[in-house]
Formats: C-alpha cells, sequence, structure tokens
C-alpha cells in the first residue's frame, strides 16, 4: 500500500478577524487533504497580538522554529507586523499573486523580491505556466529581463510566452482576465497589476504569496485584520480560503487539491454572501459560508492537472 504524504504547516491566525478566517482554512485543509490522499499536520502558534499576551513578544522563539520547520506558511491577514520577523527568516526570492473568477478562470502575477532573484522568479513563472494553460505574459522590464525571460523560455519550448506593453495588460487584465495565465512583472507593476485584475469587471476573488528557494514559502488572503469586524462571524473567508489553495499548490505542490478548493470557494461565492459583502447586516455567517464550500468539495474534485503532461 502507498503511504499517503504528510505535510507541515504553520498557521499564524494573528489578530482581528485572523483567528476566525484560520479556523475556516484549518477545516478547509483536512477536508480537501483527505479527498486527495494526503495528510496535513498543522501547528498554530502564537503569534502577533495572540503572542504578546501569552509570551510578551510578538514572534517568540517558539514561533519562529515552527515556521521554520514547516514546509509552508499560511497567514490568515495580510500586514501583520510580526510577519516581517517570520519573513525575514526565510529564503524568499518570488511574490506570487492569484486572482480567481468565474468558472476556475484564475490569473497568477510573479515578480522577483529583488534583481538578484531574476533567473529563480522565471524558473517559477515556467514552471506555474506548464502546470495550467502553459502561457507567460511578461509585462515590462529592461534588456537584462527580456534576456533572462529567453533564456528560460528556450528551456520550455510547450509554453507560449508573449511580451505586453504595461498600458496594454492594465486594459486587458480589467476587461479580459481570460487573456491571460501567468503574468510575469517587475516589483513597480506587482502592486498595481494585480489590482486591477483583483478590481475587474468580472466577481474576482485574491490572494498572495512569498516563495522560497528552500523552506517553507508564506501565504495569506488579499485583506487585513479588520479589527472592527472581530468576532462578529460576518467577514467572508473566501480570499483566505484561495491563499490557502495557492499554498496547497505553489507551497506543497499539491495543485489539483488546490484547484478542488479553488473550485469549490467559487461555487460557494456563486450562492453565498456574508454581511461584509451586502452592507445589510443581512447574510451567511462567516461559518455558514465556510460551510457551504466544504460542503462542494467532493463535486469540486477533478483529475485534471491542466495541461501539465503535454508541456512537460
Amino acid at each position: 500500500m502507498t503511504r499517503r504524504p504528510t505535510y507541515t504547516v504553520a498557521c499564524l491566525s494573528g489578530r482581528g478577524i485572523g483567528p476566525e478566517m484560520m479556523a475556516e482554512a484549518s477545516r478547509a485543509l483536512t477536508r480537501v487533504a483527505r479527498l486527495h490522499g494526503f495528510r496535513i499536520e498543522q501547528s498554530h502558534p502564537p503569534f502577533g497580538a495572540e503572542a504578546v499576551t501569552q509570551a510578551g513578544h510578538a514572534l517568540p522563539a517558539a514561533t519562529r522554529e515552527a515556521t521554520l520547520a514547516a514546509q509552508a506558511v499560511l497567514v490568515a491577514a495580510e500586514g501583520e507586523p510580526a510577519l516581517a520577523g517570520v519573513e525575514s527568516a526565510l529564503d524568499l526570492h518570488t511574490r506570487i499573486d492569484r486572482v480567481v473568477y468565474a468558472q476556475r478562470g484564475a490569473v497568477t502575477v510573479l515578480s522577483p523580491l529583488a534583481d538578484a532573484d531574476l533567473v529563480g522568479t522565471f524558473q517559477r513563472v515556467f514552471d506555474v505556466a506548464r502546470s495550467s494553460l502553459a502561457k507567460v505574459t511578461s509585462v515590462g522590464g529592461d534588456r537584462a529581463w527580456r534576456a533572462a525571460l529567453e533564456v528560460e523560455s528556450a528551456r520550455h519550448p510547450g509554453v507560449f510566452v508573449e511580451e505586453m506593453p504595461v498600458s496594454t495588460a492594465f486594459q486587458a487584465l480589467w476587461f479580459e482576465p481570460q487573456r491571460f495565465d501567468v503574468v510575469v512583472c517587475p516589483d513597480p507593476y506587482v502592486e498595481p497589476l494585480v489590482g486591477v485584475a483583483a478590481h475587474g469587471q468580472l466577481p474576482r476573488v485574491a490572494a498572495s504569496g512569498r516563495l522560497a528557494r528552500t523552506g517553507p514559502g508564506v501565504f495569506a488572503p488579499a485583506h487585513g485584520a479588520a479589527e472592527d469586524s472581530a468576532g462578529q462571524g460576518v467577514a467572508n473567508p473566501a480570499s483566505m480560503l484561495i491563499a490557502t489553495a495557492l499554498m496547497l499548490g505553489e507551497g506543497l505542490g499539491e495543485r489539483r487539491a488546490a484547484e478542488t478548493l479553488v473550485g469549490a470557494v467559487l461555487e460557494a461565492s456563486n450562492s453565498t454572501v456574508t454581511p461584509d459583502q451586502v452592507g445589510t447586516g443581512l447574510g451567511a455567517t462567516t461559518r455558514e459560508f465556510a460551510d457551504v464550500v466544504l460542503s462542494e468539495l467532493p463535486f469540486a474534485v477533478t483529475n485534471a492537472e491542466f495541461y501539465r503532461e503535454s508541456v512537460a
């Protein structure tokens, strides 16, 4: 009998709505792992405000050790101040953002965290493209950028590569996200491009991560701590669950499981809203929305690995 793989994930809840978001991500991780035949060992070390209360420090030594020992780090709110301490200890080289929309469409944007990370970033760009629609769009970049793109492109003849002006990319991401698969751009363009991709005409959900050469990457939702909503069960967990899927696929290599979770989140988003989305105090609670996602998981399972085999 083949032994099921086991992965370790450090789950950092932080402040505000973080604990509520992480609770739903934790449930989804357990369920989707069971569906796809692997195990997730989750550690939930004190982090941020909780750690200050317990240990007098936002990032205790034990929490730092737990993140370094994990294969991926999942954070429940973007912009948590203690996160800088986590990331400084990790071998991070590439930023990755994913925006998903109707019928499992997705745009993935990657950018090097420093000029020295250019080669590693392009390697990850083509790895991601080979696992999806085998298309790379380069936006911006100087002569060294284009040279690195040409070198890596030559190693992947099955991947279509195009270069696009920044102004054209902005317009297309807003109106026609389906034109894109994987986008790579220099750091000055990543925030604006992701912002346009995430807030275009179609309903979209975004999440982000930092990929590492060695050791764990860090993954987080697009929202912050939203402390004014904490404990009320009104926050929508879709971005947190997409961050969880991004971690599964690009942090742990379980891309089929990631696709299943994305599909379930999109189905839930089509039928269920939370109070923070409608602004009337009505709608499903955070837990109820996540319950719908969990109920959709068995129906969202797909055996398709996109075009990985055809372009390998």
